[in-house]
């Protein structure tokens, strides 16, 4: 019988947006604690899912298709040559970033008690992002996996244009117009490789690019290969985001409610990250073979660009948005080195930054709803009235610069292990970027935590505050510290990959 695990965990969060509906606006306490409580069905099914599988369980068990939608019956020995299921699966890289997205959701949503205007609506469409979310890394085929990645789009929108700060609505309609531009040219390819293949399922997708005597509807050049794979770079770009498709994510960053901007930077700039793997690596690795250097060097413009920039911002909100574009570098070096190391570097890092982004803007959020600012020149000493917050934000901060017996630490080193076996001369120079995140960083936290205390009678953090960044801080250290508790489930993914650029 198949199994609809995987349904129940995508669409869990709908049964809250459903409850919610019918919930009046004003009770706020009650709408808070529901918005919480329908992110919990997907953290407990993911964590089953994970646990059946370090268990001995092939993931394949948890496969679901159905028959969804069939046309283009062009010959009767070949009945619905073109056809799109509703089809759910799972690999390691997939689970992995499944289960990233439930905490982090559950977490986004804890946070979500300093949102101080209609409640109803706020987590109505944060249960809705976080459906899209899930069906991103659960969707099986091309269409369906533009569907999801679609419905991210609308929430994302009125979370920012309605509940952030004071420049929302120019952020929402740039984070719109970017992503919808990244949207078209997905679109496009999706359009042209089901136009060929007569098919949109990952598995038959991957074995009919791959295989060179594949039977094809029509034929693709060695060039047209190419270009789809360069219009798979740019649509997963502005997601990424790769310099210069980067200037709406800063913008969200500082204008979107933290809560949300937990989930922007921890798992939607991820998508861009999982779905070059997905399908750059995994549907053209030839092609992308050819253009490994290329994008180590456009890896080491996001690096080093976003470092400097943020060694000189004095607003934490964007020295966090640049460390964002100069930690996803790190995840292009790591692809570009087409090694081993280099790639399960990349993946690391993507789940890395994820934790450690949403930790350092769960207390950006905290910072904000104290004291209303987040200006580097109007904070100092909260090491004295708020040493808990002091403490995480500096453990965050060791985090992201790389401290070992962190999960930052294993990400880089195993992603500039891959680059220096491949490229040391560009390495050397990517190793700019790790000193200058180590500058920034020191810069940003020490000048907030130490001096004289600008802020009197600020209250740490209560214990609804300490649950969820302990747990955040307690992922980063035991990734750090276990890394194969990571490395394991992914090893079959890396395997693929490295199988089909001929490792």
């Amino acid at each position: 019988m198949t199994s609809i695990l995987l349904t129940a965990l995508v669409f869990s969060p709908v049964l809250g947006i459903l409850v919610l509906s019918f919930m009046k606006r004003d009770q706020e306490s009650s709408l808070k604690l529901v918005g919480f409580l329908a992110t919990l069905p997907a953290v407990l099914l993911s964590g089953i899912v994970f646990a059946q599988y370090l268990a001995g369980e092939e993931l394949e068990r948890f496969s679901e298709k159905v028959r969804w939608i069939t046309f283009g019956q062009y010959h009767e020995m070949q009945p619905g040559v073109f056809t799109v299921d509703y089809e759910l699966a799972l690999d390691g890289f997939s689970l992995v970033m499944v289960l990233l997205t439930s905490i982090l959701a559950a977490l986004a949503a804890a946070a979500s008690v300093s949102i101080k205007k209609d409640w109803k609506g706020y987590f109505m469409l944060l249960l809705l992002l976080e459906t899209g979310m899930l069906g991103v890394f659960l969707a099986q085929n091309l269409v369906l996996f533009f569907i999801f990645f679609e419905i991210t789009l609308i929430p994302m929108f009125f979370l920012v244009g309605k509940w952030g700060f004071a420049a929302r609505e120019k952020a929402a309609y740039q984070f719109l117009l970017y992503n919808g531009f990244g949207s078209a040219i997905l679109l496009i390819v999706i359009i042209l490789l089901l136009s060929k293949t007569g098919t949109t399922n990952f598995p038959l997708l991957t074995q009919l690019m791959t295989m060179p005597d594949a039977q094809l509807i029509g034929p693709m050049s060695e060039d047209f290969r190419l270009g789809l794979l360069i219009a798979l770079l740019v649509a997963f770009g502005v997601k990424l985001p790769i310099f210069p498709l980067h200037t709406w994510m800063l913008r969200v960053h500082v204008q979107a409610p933290p809560p949300i901007v937990m989930l922007h930077s921890g798992i939607l700039l991820k998508i861009g990250a999982y779905g070059l793997i997905k399908f750059g690596l995994g549907l053209f690795p030839a092609e992308f073979s050819k253009l490994g250097t290329i994008v180590i060097v456009l890896g080491l413009v996001n690096l080093l660009y976003g470092a400097f920039l943020a060694l000189i911002q004095n607003e934490l909100r964007m020295v966090l948005a640049y460390s964002s574009i100069s930690h996803m570098g790190i995840v292009l070096i790591g692809l570009g080195a087409l090694n081993e190391a280099g790639i399960q570097g990349a993946i690391f890092q993507v789940v890395s930054h994820g934790l450690i982004s949403a930790l350092l803007f769960f207390l950006v959020g905290v910072l904000l709803e104290r004291t209303g600012t987040t200006e580097l020149g109007k904070l100092s000493g909260l090491a004295k009235s708020m040493p808990l917050a002091a403490g995480f934000l500096m453990a965050g901060a060791m985090a992201s610069l790389g401290l070992p017996g962190m999960s930052g630490f294993i990400s880089e080193l195993t992603a500039f292990m891959g680059v220096f076996d491949q490229h040391p001369e560009l390495g050397a120079i990517g190793a700019i970027g790790i000193i200058l995140t180590a500058a920034y960083l020191l810069r940003a936290v020490l000048s907030i935590t130490f001096g004289a205390e600008k802020n009197e009678k600020l209250y740490d953090l209560k214990w609804h505050e300490v649950v969820p960044v302990s747990i955040l801080l307690l992922l980063i250290v035991l990734i750090g510290v276990f890394p194969n508790g990571l490395s394991v489930p992914l090893q079959l993914t890396i395997e693929t990959i490295m199988k089909g650029i001929g490792g």
